[in-house]
């Protein structure tokens, strides 16, 4: 059977005991109905995975005795970075949670001249930090043990103007472009997807400009979170971990 996975922002060393989350100790309790004596398995993002058995239950206060640690590597021999335009209501959390799911190292989400989202400084960092809760979950259901880097958003051009990549760095671009071929990519690469209009002329000038290769998918235009997902799996494909059993 397979245990529930819990993240705990905390060290985690074998004997200790923990009280997890208060939201989580809350599903722990009254969703999963969780039991003294019911194992788990704790992780805080440093890569490795503990054992772990459920000490004692009072309301949504749970704590946890810590076991044996693990060394169980699941990253991608490719870092990824996703900078990614915010699309409209929910699908940035779509995006956040697959992208987790299929290894991206570090998401970056920017507002573009055609994003629909505007977002102000305070809602910036309200949304990273629902974001990284998102990732966390998602963490905990792929079997992840670290996490992905998830920052604030913040304007396309800043983000070009600050920034210098050390490894391939591509946007995705409908129109006549490279289809990735002749790429060499090895350890990292970084990708960029549009919102709902794509990228205006200028800032893909921009991109060129900051060493991004334009790059396409195949003929269809793809919608932002498709787009996204897409060009992680072909990445992941073509140079990651995602490689059929032999």
């Amino acid at each position: 059977m397979r245990l529930t996975r819990v993240y705990v922002e905390t060290a985690l060393e074998p004997g200790a005991i923990v009280e997890l989350p208060s939201d989580t100790g809350s599903h722990v309790a009254k969703v999963l109905r969780a039991r003294t004596g019911d194992e788990l398995v704790l992780f805080n993002g440093d890569g490795r995975e503990f054992g772990g058995e459920i000490e004692s239950v009072r309301g949504s206060r749970v704590t946890v005795s810590v076991g044996r640690a693990q060394e169980i590597d699941r990253e991608s021999p490719l870092a990824v970075t996703l900078v990614q335009c915010v699309p409209r209501g929910d699908r940035m959390d779509f995006i956040v949670q697959k992208a987790t799911e299929l290894g991206v190292t570090r998401l970056i989400p920017v507002t573009s001249q055609r994003s629909v989202v505007r977002l102000d400084e305070r809602q910036s960092e309200t949304k990273a930090a629902h974001w990284r809760a998102v990732a966390v979950s998602a963490c905990e259901q792929c079997g992840r043990n670290r996490l992905p880097q998830i920052d604030a958003p913040r304007p396309l051009i800043d983000y070009l103007g600050a920034s210098e990549g050390s490894g391939p760095r591509l946007v995705l671009e409908p129109e006549p472009a490279s289809e990735g071929a002749s790429l060499r990519i090895e350890s990292q690469v970084e990708v960029a997807i549009g919102p709902e209009g794509g990228f205006a002329t200028e800032e893909l000038e921009a991109f060129q400009l900051a060493g991004f290769e334009r790059v396409r998918l195949g003929p269809r235009i793809l919608r932002a979170e498709t787009a996204a997902l897409a060009a992680v799996t072909w990445l992941q494909t073509r140079y990651g971990d995602m490689r059929a059993a032999e």
